[in-house]
């Protein structure tokens, strides 16, 4: 009996640790986009997106608090100097989101604008 627990430990194993890389590798394909504020724009302005595709933000300030906001997309997020936000979104409809600061950041504030545009 032992040859045929031990094939089976084996065989579990196996099983098991066959699946880490492919896990691994699943993890490995999100995308990041960088994305910086700074009175009064984002760069990039724009980003387009496919639906359904997973996709990883990282906003980073340059100068004072801001905030990225867009509502149909449900993204609200605080941006300061120095600490890098990341946050995580798959689109699953079509269409341009608009987003804006929202976090008053001087004169130019109303200009700090973003888009993103969701693809088939």
């Amino acid at each position: 009996m032992k040859p045929i627990r031990h094939t089976l430990s084996v065989a579990l194993m196996f099983g098991i640790f066959a699946q880490v890389p492919f896990i691994s590798s699943a993890q490995d394909q999100v995308r990041t986009i960088e994305i910086h504020a700074r009175r009064f724009d984002f760069s990039p302005a724009e980003i387009t997106l496919k639906k359904g595709e997973t996709v990883k933000l990282r906003l980073s300030s340059e100068d004072v608090p801001h905030s990225l906001v867009i509502p149909d997309l449900k993204i609200k997020e605080t941006i300061t100097k120095n600490h890098p936000t990341e946050i995580t979104v798959t689109p699953n409809n079509l269409g341009d989101f608009r987003g804006k600061c929202g976090r008053f950041c001087g004169s130019g504030h109303g200009s700090m604008l973003f888009t993103v545009h969701v693809k088939d």
